[in-house]
């Protein structure tokens, strides 16, 4: 296998990712569990695979892996195959080395008698199961483990403890930064499991074995477990959708509803100690469900491009739209967010940003080197009430494919619009996959475009195309 660790930026051209495709513990979601298990609302399944899901796995292999695809697409979608080809257990599975499934990592670990018995124990540990179904476990094939772990459900359908729903959201189990990875440190109770397997697949599948020590992973605090509850940012949580590696020597690590100043500090002081990066920016956002990670309110698209919402931008922060009295009653300003800037050599003396308009303003021009304006699209177009609806589906949570070629949901329909007023092509997914499949249109030529994805019951899971993926190896921006 050629490069497997290396992430330097949000944009360079993705060459590997982890994902995980909707699996039958998103079914299994119930009205009165949703919110326990990070869930706003219940998804219906069939859908979120089929019609909308699939096209984002077939986009990725045309991407990153065309010979697993290329002139493929009828066999693939034939009602006859009953998606075997992105089924991890089944024979015709695609098993791509660029586009990689969890699952199918983690019923490779399983094979190994050891790692089953240690996992099988740690598992029903935290989940409290009986002796009689740990050793029930034991004797799953590890295709059928595999799949148990993230269902909840045993090979008979029986329901043996929570489904992991949150485990198509891969960015959030770790991160990518340069050579290294960091294991993420989940703030909510129902992804506890996610980050045990995570660790185990990291730990143990000779695919990361070159970098075994170069894992990163955050501990308690020495006094963290005296904490109380309600005392958050004293504990040690962290997620990967707070962190972004916006170029090879700076870090940008959020302070959220699931990361904490504790983990935001903890991980500034060893990405300076390793010697990893030379800088790294600190965003407190506002602890609300409606942001929960920062990549829900910014993501980039091109070294001068990015997309945000616009409660963050100069104008808002300002308050520029406010009159002299609105101003000093503070009328009109949106909620805080604090922005740190920390230097290696100089620890004790970070940098203020205003705004978060200005923060991106300089990554672009001091850290990517860009000389023009920096653009910025402005989730919902900036009009009310459209900008809060999309930030809620996800228009700021984009995944670049390369340089300037995004994907989103199809939904953000002021947001696309914002796009084409930017000079951005728009293409839905289905048409892109027929030009691609009838070799019409050719992947190197493809430039400054938004691809829509269907999208009804993918966002309502709460969490975009960013989201759902963990970028292992982007080409360096040249």
């Amino acid at each position: 296998m050629d490069q497997l660790l290396s992430v330097t930026s949000e944009i360079g051209t993705l060459k590997r990712l982890l994902v995980h495709s909707p699996d039958s513990g998103l079914g299994k979601v119930v009205p009165s569990k949703a919110q326990d298990w990070l869930f706003e609302d219940i998804v219906h399944l069939d859908t979120i695979r089929k019609d909308e899901y699939d096209y984002y796995t077939k986009l990725l292999l045309y991407f990153l892996d065309p010979e697993k695809i290329n002139g493929k697409l009828s066999t693939i979608d034939d009602p006859a195959s009953d998606r075997s080809f992105y089924k991890p257990c089944h024979p015709s599975f695609f098993q791509s080395d660029k586009v990689i499934e969890l699952e199918w990592l983690l019923a490779s670990i399983l094979d190994s008698h050891e790692i089953r018995v240690k996992l099988v124990a740690s598992v029903c540990a935290i989940e409290g199961c009986t002796y009689r179904v740990q050793q029930e476990l034991l004797n799953y094939t590890p295709n059928d483990l595999a799949k148990t772990f993230i269902t909840g459900s045993s090979t008979d359908k029986h329901l043996l403890f929570a489904p992991i729903p949150n485990f198509i959201f891969t960015r959030d189990i770790g991160i990518t930064i340069k050579d290294h990875f960091l294991l993420n440190k989940p703030a909510k109770k129902a992804r506890t499991r996610e980050a045990l397997l995570a660790k185990y697949i990291f730990f143990h599948h000779p695919f990361f074995e070159k970098w075994k020590q170069n894992i990163i992973e955050l501990t308690d605090s020495h006094h963290g477990f005296l904490l109380p509850k309600d005392d958050d940012d004293r504990k040690m949580t962290l997620e990967g959708g707070d962190i972004m590696v916006v170029s090879d020597n700076h870090v940008l690590v959020g302070v959220s509803e699931r990361t904490s100043s504790e983990a935001a500090a903890r991980i500034t002081n060893i990405l300076f100690e390793k010697n990893i990066v030379e800088k790294v920016t600190i965003i407190r956002i506002p602890k609300k469900r409606d942001y929960m990670h920062i990549d829900t309110v910014f993501t980039q698209v091109k070294r001068d491009v990015w997309v945000m919402l616009g409660n963050f931008s100069r104008k808002v922060t300002r308050q520029e739209d406010a009159n002299a009295i609105e101003r000093v009653l503070e009328i009109k300003k949106e909620e805080k967010i604090k922005i740190l800037q920390f230097h290696k050599k100089q620890p004790h003396h970070p940098i203020t940003f205003e705004s978060l308009e200005d923060l991106l303003t300089d990554v672009s021009k001091n850290d990517l080197h860009c000389e023009g304006e920096v653009q910025f699209i402005f989730s919902g177009n900036n009009e009310f009430p459209y900008n809060a609806r999309e930030q809620w589906t996800d228009s700021c949570n984009l995944l670049a494919l390369k340089e300037g070629v995004v994907l989103g949901y199809d939904r953000n329909d002021k947001t696309t619009e914002a796009f084409r007023n930017a000079g951005f092509r728009i293409v839905y997914a289905k048409e892109l996959l027929q030009q691609l499949d009838a070799g019409t249109v050719i992947i190197d030529e493809i430039s400054d475009t938004l691809i829509l994805m269907p999208s009804a019951e993918l966002s309502r899971a709460r969490g975009g195309f960013h989201c759902m993926s963990l970028p292992l190896w982007r080409e360096p921006l040249q």
